[in-house]
């Protein structure tokens, strides 16, 4: 938690330093998530997700963009033996992510707009169903790289996250090693 307020307070600090223009960013998507570790009685696949929240962006053609974001991934684990049952990793929490960006095409005034980014985030579990939480870390840390859309108001990006810690703390019954996860999101842009 004390990393994930450090990280905010630079973002903040440097997003001081940046001049130009500010942009809100709400935005909701879906996700996919698998995990790093492949087991020899089974395999992981990705299930549909979801994330809601937002992003603030400071800047012009380069920018720095934190946010926050409640997000629910889903992971089946699909086990080899029939007398087993399958298990659905169903994580809930909080993203907190800090992009470094620029807009390779176009402006705040052009009616298409392309732009890169990467960064870093944090994640804050929250509720884990049908395991038990103890067994995993509350927070865990990845980095990321995508790219975005801008029409007009309207956005849509699609990034890539990798987890740079494992999830679990305690290795039950199974090891699931680090999370990927694939993010589509779509919102507005509200200049101020």
């Amino acid at each position: 938690m004390k990393h994930a307020i450090t990280l905010l307070i630079l973002s903040a600090f440097l997003s001081g330093s940046v001049k130009g223009q500010i942009v809100i960013k709400p935005a909701l998507g879906i996700n996919l998530t698998d995990f790093s570790k492949d087991p020899a009685t089974g395999k992981f696949k990705a299930k549909a997700g979801y994330q809601l929240g937002g992003t603030i962006a400071f800047g012009k053609k380069g920018y720095i963009e934190p946010g926050l974001f409640w997000v629910k991934k889903s992971t089946e684990y699909v086990t080899q033996d029939t007398n087993e049952d399958d298990i659905t990793f169903d994580i809930s929490g909080i993203r907190i992510p800090v992009s470094i960006g620029a807009n390779l095409i176009g402006d705040e005034k052009s009616l298409i707009g392309l732009r890169v980014f990467g960064g870093g985030s944090a994640f804050l579990l929250t509720s884990i169903k049908d395991l038990d939480k103890d067994d995993f870390k509350t927070a865990s840390w990845g980095v990321f790289a995508g790219a975005g859309l801008d029409f007009t108001i309207v956005f849509v990006e699609v990034l890539h996250e990798w987890s740079l810690t494992n999830i679990q703390k305690n290795i039950s019954q199974i090891d699931i090693g680090k999370s990927r996860s694939l993010f589509i999101n779509a919102g507005v842009r509200i200049q101020l």
